[in-house]
């Protein structure tokens, strides 16, 4: 049986029977359309997240009361009693911590800005240290930062987002004017380089103001998040042992116990979102490939039904001299053609739809060549797999019956 001719009566038997086509790769063409969709997205938002939204770099870790994503909701009771991080806590842990290079806190609030007649509600308000702005190498695009004298006074100073210069000074240089936060009057010294927006979400609304003066507005019990930068990235663990040792002697945890705080490393949070993303693309997965056996199914039907419609040609061959295995791979190679052809479907519809989503919404997707190749292969197995009860039918066809058939 040549190859060439299997594949051609595969794809006449497409173009003549258009509908049952349709309906015939329509699983197959979901199934991997499905799987090569959620590769692409899941492989864009963890670059995406890599870059954007955990890069705190490799020399930098994080110490709050609470985890930022807390996964077993059986912790949260214990979580919500622990004691609040302090300023006293973070001067210990500067003090203390000899691998750190840096070491600050900042606590977030939001607010209403006011300058003038224009204001902007829901602004998020950072009270921080001066270290902040080092150890998370944030650019200005003109004035200054907040600085160590600014924290020892409490001076109301501050340093306002690329928005909040959009929205209250657009016409006029906000360095040296004064706005109001919460109705406290505040001058503008510095205005942070603007950093874009993230899903949608504006990165640049926000206002700097040195933590004392936000102790000032909403007290200084508030729960501080203490940020580190280690001397190098290889001491990285030593310097957060450094201070997990620090705060677990000052919050008398003992021996035995889990800390009362969350220590976070870059890596940590990108380890946590690995663990969401894979559970996330195992159920997509195992959803598409229940459309995949749907699909397996519906072309071992319709190559059921081919047999029956072409038992006289199935008789005419044998009788010219096929042999068994040569109608055998003749249906085999038909049926998966038929699923490779509904697997090249899927994967052009799904990068049509990674591609259009992802210019229309801004969401981060990728297409990966393996997703691609590993679709048409598992269209390709299903086809074969499911097209071996029909193919092994026709080939067991007596040429005397299949010449008689009506």
């Amino acid at each position: 049986m040549n190859p060439l001719e299997g594949i051609r009566i595969a794809l006449q038997s497409l173009r003549v029977n258009r509908l049952r086509s349709v309906l015939t790769l329509l699983g197959i063409v979901i199934g991997v359309m499905t799987v090569i969709t959620v590769v692409a997205f899941i492989s864009g938002l963890n670059g995406f997240v890599a870059e954007e939204v955990f890069n705190l770099g490799a020399d930098v870790f994080v110490i709050n009361r609470t985890p930022d994503i807390i996964i077993n909701p059986d912790d949260l009771e214990d979580i919500r009693r622990r004691k609040n991080l302090l300023l006293d806590d973070m001067e210990a842990v500067r003090e203390a911590c000899s691998r750190c290079a840096a070491v600050g806190a900042q606590v977030t609030a939001a607010a209403q800005v006011k300058y003038g007649r224009e204001y902007l509600t829901g602004t998020q308000i950072r009270g921080r240290t001066p270290e902040i702005t080092e150890i998370m190498a944030e650019d200005l695009e003109s004035g200054r930062p907040i600085n160590q004298v600014d924290v020892a006074q409490a001076r109301p100073v501050a340093v306002i987002g690329a928005d909040v210069v959009d929205v209250l000074f657009p016409l006029v240089d906000p360095i040296g004017r004064k706005f109001s936060i919460n109705n406290r009057e505040f001058e503008v010294v510095g205005i942070g380089a603007s950093v874009g927006s993230l899903m949608g979400q504006s990165r640049d609304t926000w206002v700097d103001i040195p933590i004392t003066s936000f102790q000032r507005i909403w007290g200084s019990r508030q729960s501080v998040r203490i940020m580190a930068k280690a001397a190098s990235e290889d001491s990285i663990e030593v310097a957060a042992d450094q201070a997990r040792a620090i705060l677990r002697a000052r919050r008398h945890v003992p021996y035995a116990d889990d800390d009362d705080f969350a220590l976070f490393t870059n890596d940590t949070f990108l380890s946590l979102w690995e663990d969401i993303s894979r559970t996330f693309f195992a159920v997509t997965i195992a959803i598409a490939s229940i459309s995949l056996v749907v699909g397996g199914i519906v072309v071992m039907n319709i190559m059921l039904v081919s047999v029956t419609e072409r038992t006289r040609e199935i008789g005419i061959r044998k009788a010219l001299g096929a042999r068994r295995s040569d109608v055998l791979v003749q249906f085999l190679i038909e049926s998966a053609t038929l699923a490779l052809v509904g697997g090249i479907l899927g994967v052009l519809l799904a990068i049509g739809i990674a591609t259009g989503l992802s210019q229309l919404t801004g969401f981060p997707a990728a297409i990966r060549w393996w997703s691609i190749l590993l679709g048409l292969a598992v269209s390709t197995g299903v086809g074969l797999f499911f097209g071996i009860w029909p193919a092994k039918k026709a080939a067991s066809l007596d040429p005397i019956v299949a010449l008689r058939y009506e």
